[in-house]
């Protein structure tokens, strides 16, 4: 396993379990070298001082806290590790919550949590506690000279911790919800559409088809193909009826799924889609509308 980010104890009541904490997950965008377009030669970012043009190595470079302009305050690591934070090796749970009562958007960072070995029984409980009660620990803990509130939940009888962004570092959207009436029949077409697509999360289901499409990108540049351009999608009409935009959809759906092209779960409620019906209503609908069918080809 990768070296951990963390060392210290998870804390709850009079119960000390000592752990490692891990990146859970990693970043795996293309990168890019940025180059000199004449020669192709790699571009150095120099640190250079402002005030005499000096090119500086780190040794030369002191943290500081611009308090006005040009004015700064020195701050050393000596100065941050003294910081009186008890987060920094303790990560002390003051609270219990339930399992859905942290908006999503306080997440930040999954880390794996590692027990030392004479915490493995006190880190086995409270894995269980936390799966039984549906429950998530927390906490504060300081890495990386920043103090967070944490999470820990249970995950394949494991602990993992979540580092949440403070309550003053979550924006408001700046803009108001539309207040806009939705009809009864605008409704239950959309809940049939949600019907027909419903399916368990599957994230291996969506690649990152961007990522690929570089590499392929790079890897025919190395072998000199030609590079086929993607064909551009088309635009939405501007316009379009709201209600036979989501029979559309509906009808779509219909055929992807009947196809096997989807892995949805399998629903009866898809039948609301005719017309906005309820599915009684959409039974006694069919016969009329083949019927109807049957005249017209007829004639």
């Amino acid at each position: 396993m990768a070296r951990a980010v963390w060392r210290g104890t998870v804390s709850f009541g009079m119960v000390s379990i000592p752990v490692k904490l891990y990146t859970a997950t990693e970043n795996k965008d293309v990168s890019f070298r940025q180059l000199h377009v004449e020669d192709n030669s790699p571009i150095r970012l120099v640190k250079r001082c402002a005030a005499d043009g000096k090119d500086l190595e780190a040794d030369e470079i002191v943290r500081g806290y611009e308090y006005a302009k040009g004015e700064y305050v020195i701050i050393t690591d000596e100065d941050l590790q003294q910081l009186p934070v008890p987060g920094k090796q303790v990560v002390e749970l003051s609270a219990f919550v339930p399992a859905g009562d942290i908006d999503p958007i306080y997440y930040e960072k999954s880390y794996f949590v590692e027990p030392e070995d004479v915490g493995r029984k006190p880190y086995a409980l409270l894995a269980s506690v936390l799966k039984e009660r549906n429950s998530v620990a927390i906490g504060k803990v300081t890495m990386r000279s920043r103090e967070r509130p944490c999470a820990l939940r249970p995950r394949d009888g494991a602990i993992q911790l979540e580092t949440l962004y403070h309550h003053d570092e979550v924006r408001s959207p700046g803009f108001d919800p539309p207040q806009v009436e939705v009809s009864e029949s605008e409704q239950k077409v959309a809940s049939a559409l949600v019907d027909l697509l419903a399916d368990d999360f599957h994230p291996e289901a969506f690649p990152d088809e961007y990522r690929e499409a570089v590499l392929e990108m790079v890897t025919a540049r190395l072998e000199g193909k030609e590079i086929v351009s993607a064909p551009e999608p088309e635009a939405a009409e501007p316009g379009v009826d709201l209600m036979e935009a989501l029979k559309a959809s509906v009808e779509a759906a219909k055929s992807k799924k009947g196809g096997g092209k989807s892995g949805g779960r399998s629903n009866t409620k898809s039948s609301e889609a005719d017309n906005g019906a309820s599915p009684s209503e959409a039974d006694d609908e069919k016969p009329k509308k083949t019927r109807r069918r049957k005249a017209t080809s007829s004639s």
